[in-house]
């Protein structure tokens, strides 16, 4: 059986990774349709999707049942102001951006309480996302199951309250960003040492996920964790790198908070 109709609002990177999750899965709808003002990223879309529709205005993507709101925060108030007419008491909302909150997404679209927030993870590629949701008190607990089950599609799900889900934006949905670049030059580096590209690959892929096990699942303390290793190349830069963390990432925080 085929499930509901899905609209989304915004043809960027997000919503690629979320057709890419439901491809994985094999999951059918009665149908796709996206809308986005840029046409050649709508057609890159429908290169890799076949199955999509595409649309030529916004309110034909607002008029399905489950409708995705994949944009950036500064566009997202007048785009909402654009579809309130095409938002009936059975659409329900999906938004997948930080700082605009649910209070102002239900002053836009009075018509729905079916409102849902949703920091989505890059690693939904895969379907191996770890995505925080936010539902109102007042959504229908049926429907509820039923959107869970959906969005368990692209991976791990789970309810948090909402003024948590900026701090996930930062600890979760940038996280990779902030080490996939180490992980490339690392293999730069190996090449140069006398390994294949694979040898690299292997090592930093089982020696990183041996070390998170280490840290996070020995019963250790940190400290203890980091004094197994005497030799630790980078030791002088480590002060300059924690601060460069706290000030982009606390900095970023601040921009994206309600």
């Amino acid at each position: 059986m085929k499930l509901k109709s899905l609209g989304f609002i915004g043809g960027g990177r997000v919503t690629k990774i979320f057709l890419q999750a439901l491809a994985n899965k094999n999951a059918e709808f009665e149908s796709i349709i996206i809308y986005d003002t840029n046409t050649e990223t709508l057609n890159a879309l429908k290169a890799n999707f076949p199955e999509i529709i595409l649309a030529d205005t916004v309110s034909k993507a607002a008029k399905q049942e489950i409708v995705f709101i994949a944009l950036h925060p500064p566009v997202i108030m007048e785009t909402l102001d654009k579809i309130s007419g095409d938002i009936s008491t059975r659409t329900t909302i999906i938004s997948l951006a930080p700082k605009i909150n649910h209070e102002k997404i239900k002053v836009k679209l009075p018509t729905t309480k079916k409102i849902v927030r949703v920091i989505p993870n890059a690693t939904s590629y895969i379907n191996e996302g770890y995505n925080p949701v936010y539902f109102p008190e007042d959504f229908p607990s049926g429907e509820k199951q039923e959107l869970l089950v959906l969005l368990g599609l692209l991976g791990h799900t789970f309810e948090v309250s909402e003024n948590k889900l900026e701090s996930y934006a930062i600890m979760s949905a940038m996280l990779p960003t902030y080490f996939w670049f180490q992980w490339r030059e690392l293999i730069e580096i190996g090449q140069k040492t006398g390994l294949n590209e694979m040898e690299c690959v292997e090592a930093i892929y089982e020696t990183l996920n041996a070390s998170l096990d280490l840290m996070y699942k020995s019963e250790l303390s940190p400290e203890k964790v980091i004094d197994l290793i005497p030799v630790k190349p980078i030791a002088e830069h480590e002060q300059q790198i924690i601060e460069i963390y706290k000030t982009k990432l606390l900095g970023l925080f601040e921009k994206i908070k309600p």
